[in-house]
């Protein structure tokens, strides 16, 4: 077998490749942001590879790939694994759901944790057909890993990086919270579609609007920009309507500064029950920890926002009220969050833990978004 070294020719969507004992791990943020900015929960949440794949053009016939993970486990909670899905010529090829790696073992109740130490995984890609092809490995969207080792019977060679970069930035609904493989959260599934080569900025917790995203998106190059703005600065209680739009403002034209004309489509949230006319916090409902699976509250009095505080039909009016006070912006446009997953929806397809969608929804939300942006009156379609 042929060893190839893993470098930032192979790896999209990645802002750095931090070398480790074991290899390397991808970051989507780069050290000065990690070291100066990013809380714990940031910090966290941006070393799971969330849309970051390696991709190579290849005649190999087997490729076996070493991934050593770090995931985050809650006592008493039941939650899926990661997943390494490999993408052949567009098409889906096989997916490897994580049996080993470390555990950070985490008591919700007392707060302690504990690390567990495991093996590194070995993906083993086989029986792939002779002839030139293109590869994608597309890494797991929910835990932190570590590229260890890649070989193959032939040689890799980098994909050219001459598609359109779709940079979008989110929240963990964009981050792919309850899918259960990295090519089936809603990002992925849109930039597929769309044939795009998606750079995904959806953090867990973390679209709160902060000034240092703007100037890391900003700084990163990108033909074509998203921003899915509000379920955090609700259910963390951040804002009152008075700080969040001018920080909107703000925040967008931090990114003109680095990209004056390029597309930017903003968007409100998606349907959540809980927090159309409820204000935050968002808590997680001590009840269901009995029953293994965590659900949220909204811990607000239902339509208490005469001081400004922010439900979600506040965040999408004021989101619309941006776009239109910023009509001398012909690159800028608005998304309604309601029509990628709105009420109806929810009564079909509920959110699981009264938050995130499940894979479904997820595949039905990048569907919307292809059609909505991509399409041909969409933001994007050019």
């Amino acid at each position: 077998m042929i060893t190839t070294q893993i470098t930032a020719e192979l790896i999209h969507g990645t802002a750095e490749l931090e070398k480790t004992a074991r290899g390397v791990r991808p970051h989507r943020l780069p050290l000065s942001v990690r070291e100066r900015d990013a809380d714990a929960q940031l910090a966290m949440v941006e070393a799971q590879p969330s849309g970051v794949r390696l991709e190579f053009v290849t005649e190999a016939r087997s490729i076996v790939i070493g991934v050593h993970s770090t995931r985050m486990s809650y006592v008493g909670v039941d939650r899926a694994r990661g997943a390494v899905d490999v993408v052949v010529n567009g098409a889906a090829w096989s997916s490897h759901v994580l049996a080993a790696g470390d555990s950070i073992e985490i008591d919700m109740q007392s707060g302690n944790s504990a690390l567990v130490a495991g093996d590194t995984d070995r993906i083993v890609i086989d029986g792939l057909a002779g002839g030139e092809k293109l590869v994608e490995v597309w890494l797991p969207h929910n835990e932190t890993v570590e590229l260890v080792s890649l070989e193959s019977d032939l040689p890799l060679m980098p994909r050219d990086k001459n598609r359109r970069v779709w940079l979008h930035h989110g929240s963990s609904i964009s981050h792919g919270s309850n899918a259960t493989s990295p090519t089936r959260i809603w990002p992925a599934v849109a930039a597929r579609r769309a044939d795009v080569s998606l750079h995904n900025l959806g953090f867990g917790g973390s679209a709160l609007v902060d000034p240092v995203m703007a100037r890391v998106i900003r700084d990163t190059p990108a033909d074509i920009i998203s921003l899915k703005l509000g379920i955090n600065v609700v259910n963390f209680d951040a804002m009152r309507l008075r700080s969040f739009v001018p920080a909107v403002h703000g925040f967008l034209d931090t990114i003109r500064d680095g990209h004056p004309t390029t597309p930017i489509l903003l968007v409100s949230p998606i349907y959540c029950g809980i927090h159309e006319d409820t204000p935050g916090p968002g808590v997680i409902d001590p009840a269901s920890f009995a029953s293994g699976n965590m659900r949220f509250v909204a811990a607000g009095q239902a339509g208490d926002t005469a001081q400004g505080r922010l439900t979600l039909q506040v965040i999408r009016a004021a989101l619309a009220e941006i776009v239109a006070a910023r009509s001398d912006d012909a690159h800028l446009s608005y998304l309604d969050g309601l029509e990628l997953y709105g009420e109806g929806d929810a009564e079909t397809l509920p959110l699981p833990d009264a938050l995130h969608p499940d894979t479904e929804t997820h595949e039905l939300i990048g569907e919307r978004f292809t059609a909505a942006a991509f399409g041909a009156s969409g933001a994007f379609s050019g």
